[in-house]
């Protein structure tokens, strides 16, 4: 993605940011999303706190939207699944509706958006990637197979793995952030803990959750 923001765009003022939980409030599950792209001839995953739910296999909390992880160049595959709904970019806190090619170069969030109510429904991130390998957008030195990075649930859904999820959920540590850490760490292999604590190392080094780990 790029650091430069496009022109145009509109800023969110801070009553839209907070009207935006509304705007989610009827996005889609998992599942009603696994049946949207069924067949679908790229690899995708359901990312963040859903995907450590289907990881433990059942919902543990609430959650306020939905991510879908893709390869950045297969987006107009997964755009062609969606009819009659219109993407927006999203970033730095501003909204490129009906994202132009510009806009989806410099962000890689998109929100997939009922025209008919203005909800969103879906969160696409739009993700780097050299043919099938996956590479991390917080630090490109982290490359792996996509057929490394996404586990299936007991429905075949695609979720990424957890201790990538805890990766970019390190970054802010939210509270949710915090306790969705501590409710999936006693889930994970041994392997599964090593790779988070190596990956934590490299990318947020002296992060406090590497002494649980």
């Amino acid at each position: 993605m790029s650091e430069q923001l496009p022109s145009g765009g509109v800023e969110l003022s801070p009553d839209e940011i907070e009207a935006l939980d509304a705007r989610w409030s009827s996005c889609w599950t998992p599942s009603e999303v696994a049946q949207r792209l069924a067949g679908l001839d790229t690899p995708w995953y359901v990312a963040a706190g859903w995907a450590l739910d289907l990881f433990r296999g059942r919902q543990t909390r609430t959650h306020g939207d939905i991510e879908i992880g893709i390869p950045y160049a297969s987006f107009p595959e997964v755009r062609r699944r969606f009819p009659g709904y219109v993407f927006d970019a999203a970033g730095s806190g501003r909204i490129w509706a009906d994202a132009t090619p510009e806009a989806l170069v410099a962000v890689h969030q998109t929100w997939l958006r009922d025209p008919a109510t203005g909800n969103y429904l879906l969160d696409v991130f739009r993700e780097p990637h050299e043919g099938d390998t996956w590479i991390c957008r917080r630090d490109e030195r982290i490359r792996l197979p996509y057929s490394e990075i996404i586990q299936h649930d007991h429905d075949g859904i695609p979720y990424l793995a957890p201790e990538l999820v805890l990766l970019f959920k390190a970054k802010h540590a939210r509270e949710k952030d915090r306790r969705d850490f501590e409710t999936t760490v006693p889930h994970l292999t041994r392997s599964q803990r090593e790779t988070l604590a190596e990956l934590l190392a490299r990318v947020h080094p002296g992060h406090a959750w590497l002494k649980d780990l």
